[in-house]
């Protein structure tokens, strides 16, 4: 379940003091409104030197994201929710700490198709194994680049 204030980031699509549409942006081009807590930009990271701490991937049962790159190398996010809300609001189901990541960045649909990650309008973009994606089907092993953090995709189930 996404944050209340995920949730209505995502769906927000006129400014909430003018009504003028085209907010997405979380700019408001008629009032000149910015929404709270913008992101910082920073440099796309390019190619990613594998990290210098060995994690230990083990098996998992269920889907999971493993931090390689950030704050907290080694944490892990377990996928066991259908949606979930990824973004530096506290109230996100994964929630990443860091100006780079936007309040609302992404979600991931989990089913049993498999794991999908949606980016839904952040700043500085969501990387899936270093390409800008608005939308991807998660493999095991993928990396998943958000803000500052990149982190390892396994499909669980032993894969």
């Amino acid at each position: 379940m996404l944050s209340r204030a995920c949730e209505e980031m995502v769906t927000m699509d006129r400014c909430p003091v003018c009504g003028a549409d085209g907010f997405a942006e979380g700019v408001c081009d008629e009032c000149g409104l910015h929404s709270e807590g913008a992101t910082a930009s920073f440099e796309a990271v390019g190619e990613i030197a594998e990290p210098s701490t060995a994690i230990d991937v083990g098996v998992t049962e269920v889907p999971v994201l493993i931090v390689r790159k950030g704050v907290e190398v080694g944490e892990r996010f377990y996928l066991e929710q259908p949606r979930i809300g990824i973004g530096r609001d506290p109230g996100s189901d994964i929630f990443l700490n860091d100006v780079t990541v936007s309040r609302c960045h992404a979600v991931l649909h989990v089913d049993a198709g498999g794991v999908r990650i949606e980016d839904v309008g952040s700043l500085n973009g969501t990387y899936v194994n270093d390409d800008i994606v608005t939308n991807a089907t998660l493999r095991s092993g993928d990396t998943v680049q958000i803000g500052r953090f990149q982190m390892v995709f396994l499909s669980g189930g032993g894969a």
